[in-house]
């Protein structure tokens, strides 16, 4: 039916903090799963998800004072529900496997042996409740030499190899270069999700839960793409490791930044050059006034420009710099060769292809009026994702939920919600 969420009626218990695993649930609870935030009390000032106090910047109250909410966390944490519930005490662990009974997922990024010393474990929580999808996300996963490590994106985009292949070339004065976002932990987050929902089809079929590894690691070393291939079906046999090579494309030329004319301020100005294949180069040439370059047996074939790479950029560095930026785009974007402007989130936000795909939305929440947050990229015809005033929550508050839930889902009293509160352990 039109407008019910594609996971309905799918329950997540998320001991996640941080990136990795929030952005996983995040994407669930967009899709419409209930996701059940579990967080630390606060005590002596501290508790809840880390991300909280990641700022500034922090989010402004109606007063125009500083809340205690990160933007970090608000951008990763919204359909959820908070339950502030202390793991470390017995209490909260059996609170825990009351609440894993009538969940569907159980999601966590604790250390390798954390959650079988609380008793949360997948074979513990496994015997309640044998539907159960069962998620632990860690740096280096639940085997192998590494496993007891802790894994933090950036040294894993380092021990994965992103950093090898990322930044200007050696040879121009490059170095070791870490992406400008958590890509391992956001990556992770994302094949965590396909994980769970494939996870989820095989229990509604077979009535079967499972345990699902993700290790940041091993999600890095599969984002190394089409240069992990180039490595092992030919690299290690000829002794070629891919390097950095800045902003040009390893495998396609032309495809990387090239300068342009001065813009009207007289600072240098750049676009995105992005010809994917021959005929796309063939139109290139035209519009750049260069047909000998698309007639050259050098430079006909992607192949052969890929090899006269070392030749055939510095003719064209000559006459990009020819034209303006805005001269550029328009003639190539009527000859249909890719290309684009290197935006600032500025301009990124300002632009009306961002504003007529909707990717801000606007929430209400109990610090302010309105909360922009970055929109969910999923656009489905018939199960819309949660948004603002349509079955979405703006991103809880620490507790926000603790008592509903525990009323909601356990059918508690307020006096054994009071006990819990009394006792530390919510």
């Amino acid at each position: 039916m039109l407008g019910m969420s594609s996971l309905q009626g799918i329950r997540v218990l998320d001991l996640s903090r941080v990136l990795a695993g929030p952005w996983c649930t995040q994407t669930l609870a967009d899709l419409g799963a209930d996701v059940i935030k579990i967080e630390r009390p606060l005590k002596d000032g501290v508790g809840g998800d880390d991300t909280r106090g990641w700022g500034p910047p922090f989010l402004q109250q109606s007063d125009g004072s500083d809340s205690a909410e990160a933007a970090y966390y608000l951008g990763a944490n919204r359909n959820k529900r908070s339950v502030t519930c202390d793991i470390a005490q017995p209490a909260g662990q059996a609170l825990m496997r009351e609440l894993v009974a009538h969940c569907d997922v159980f999601i966590e990024n604790f250390k390798v042996g954390d959650m079988a010393r609380y008793g949360l474990d997948y074979a513990s929580l496994s015997a309640i409740n044998p539907k159960l999808v069962y998620c632990s996300i860690t740096g280096f996963g639940q085997t192998g030499p590494y496993k007891d490590r802790a894994g933090y994106d950036y040294a894993v985009q380092g021990m994965g190899g992103l950093m090898s292949i990322t930044g200007e070339r050696d040879d121009l004065g490059g170095g070791p270069q870490k992406v400008g976002v958590a890509v391992a932990d956001l990556f992770t987050g994302m094949y965590a999700t396909v994980a769970i929902l494939a996870a989820l089809r095989h229990a509604e079929r077979t009535g079967q839960g499972q345990s699902i590894d993700m290790a940041l690691r091993d999600t890095q070393v599969a984002m190394l793409a089409n240069l992990g291939a180039n490595y092992l079906v030919r690299g290690q046999q000829e002794g070629k490791v891919p390097g950095r090579a800045g902003n040009a494309h390893q495998n396609i030329v032309p495809y990387q930044v090239f300068e342009v004319a001065p813009a009207p301020d007289g600072s240098k100005d750049h676009l995105i050059l992005a010809v994917g294949n021959d005929q796309q180069y063939y139109k290139f040439c035209s519009v750049a006034g260069a047909p000998e370059l698309a007639s050259n047996p050098m430079y006909a074939k992607n192949q052969d420009r890929v090899r006269n790479r070392a030749s055939l950029v510095p003719i064209l560095e000559g006459i990009m710099k020819s034209r303006s930026k805005a001269d550029w785009l328009a003639a190539l974007e009527a000859a249909k060769v890719p290309c684009g402007a290197i935006n600032n989130l500025a301009e990124v936000f300002a632009d009306p292809q961002v504003q007529a795909r909707a990717m801000v939305d606007h929430w209400p929440h109990p610090l302010a009026h309105d909360v922009p947050l970055v929109a969910s990229p999923m656009k489905l015809s018939r199960t819309p994702v949660c948004k603002p005033g349509q079955g979405g929550l703006p991103p809880p508050l620490l507790g926000e939920h603790t008592q509903e839930v525990l009323m909601d889902v356990l059918n508690a009293t307020q006096a054994r919600v009071e006990s819990l509160k009394n006792a530390g352990t919510v």
